[in-house]
């Protein structure tokens, strides 16, 4: 059975291609980012699907009035199984980011082209062939494996095709938890095939915490040589930023060799302008905090150590400072004797020879969502990682050896 699901793989090329063609023609690019969504792209897919066999179908539309059709589609596709606990997802995303410097491209970001230079074999260039049109093609050939076929896969297979991946997931998989939690259940696995590496060897099972903070700082403006009759707002915030740094990686410095880097991150980003001018004390001052904070440390904590150094601030400098956490995420991380990290280690061994490995990441994805709802999830794929690069490319060797691994599972 294996061989022959391998060789109908091999043999759908043809296929691969299609879809990631007319996929690619079809931007779908978040109204944060100046796109209409997601719209066009889901209709084709979900149409696509059933002319190929995939008949039960089911789309979820978040209301978004900034968004064509004043929605942002999700779509489930359900292979039924021999069994229906201890269900398989696979979920991909069919949200892209926009192009980007359009000078950097060699090709027309939305015209998928095929190029073959030796030791990458035949890839495919395009916005999105691997973010996350990889993975999404990967896990509709493993399904279409089965399905044209006519083998039953040993569970319920639901592959989800999800929105708003790349803009915070407001509009997708958060939406679907929250307003159609029926869809999941404590016992279902879930791959997300959106991260790994160019050998197919790192399980993504836990991401640190995530915070992104903003900082406000009011003082008083003055004139540039009478500090004496003014609050400088930029002085305090400086201090601030700091403070913050200097003080929350000692507070909150253990190390976890599951991450890399293995300990908790604080770093000031943005900074915001202020007065126009040298000569004038600004009243206001604004700048921004990225925090990826180990698993281990409660996201509650930190921010009651950041109130205790800003109140500490505030009295330095005579200034209010108000904090806003524009995202604030807390993950549990799948465990590394879950089910669902054992079979894709066994599949990845098979189909790629490799040994692989549970690694945790600074970066947030779905998975964060699906593990708080007690859910094993899993983030794995063989990937060469150019998503959000000019010229974006998948390899076609890596397209069709995680719908073997995917198939797999399936079985």
């Amino acid at each position: 059975m294996k061989d022959k699901i391998f060789k109908f793989i091999d043999n759908s090329v043809p296929l691969l291609v299609e879809l990631e063609t007319e996929l690619c023609k079809r931007p779908a690019i978040s109204p944060d980012a100046g796109g209409e969504g997601e719209l066009d792209k889901c209709v084709f897919l979900e149409g696509w699907l059933k002319a190929h066999g995939i008949a039960q179908l089911e789309r979820y539309d978040a209301p978004d009035s900034r968004a064509k059709g004043g929605v942002r589609p999700s779509l489930v596709a359900t292979i039924p199984g021999k069994a229906d606990t201890k269900r398989l997802w696979i979920m991909s995303h069919i949200d892209v980011v926009p192009p980007g410097e359009a000078s950097l491209w060699k090709s027309d970001p939305w015209q998928v082209i095929q190029k073959d230079d030796g030791p990458l074999g035949r890839r495919l260039i395009g916005r999105g062939v691997e973010d996350n049109q990889q993975g999404l093609t990967s896990s509709v050939l493993a399904a279409l494996s089965l399905v044209k076929q006519g083998i039953l896969p040993s569970r319920t297979v639901k592959l989800l095709f999800a929105a708003d991946e790349e803009n915070g997931s407001a509009y997708g998989i958060a939406w679907l938890i929250k307003n159609h939690p029926e869809l999941f259940r404590r016992d279902d696995m879930v791959l997300i095939p959106d991260g790994g590496d160019s050998e197919g060897a790192s399980i993504e099972i836990a991401e640190k915490n995530l915070v992104w903070a903003r900082f406000v700082t009011h003082g008083l403006q003055a004139h540039g040589s009478r500090p004496d009759q003014g609050a400088n707002a930029h002085l305090a915030g400086a201090d601030l930023a700091v403070r913050l740094y200097y003080g929350l990686s000692e507070k909150f410095s253990d190390h976890d060799p599951l991450f890399e880097p293995d300990y908790s991150t604080f770093q000031p980003t943005k900074k915001e302008a202020n007065v126009p001018n040298i000569n004038t004390i600004p009243g206001e001052d604004v700048f921004c905090m990225d925090m990826r904070i180990l698993p281990r440390y409660p996201v509650k904590t930190v921010l009651a150590e950041i109130d205790r150094i800003k109140a500490e601030v505030e009295a330095r400098y005579k200034v209010t400072i108000t904090c806003t956490t524009p995202q604030c995420m807390e993950s549990k991380p799948t465990s590394v004797d879950a089910p669902l990290i054992k079979l894709i280690s066994q599949s990845a061994a098979e189909v790629y020879g490799v040994k692989t490995k549970p690694i945790g990441i600074g970066g947030g994805t779905v998975g964060a969502y699906l593990r708080n709802e007690g859910i094993d999830s899993a983030v794995w794929c063989r990937i060469n990682d150019t998503a959000h690069q000019p010229n974006e490319y998948a390899i076609i060797g890596n397209i069709l050896g995680d719908a073997k691994v995917m198939a797999l599972l399936m079985l």
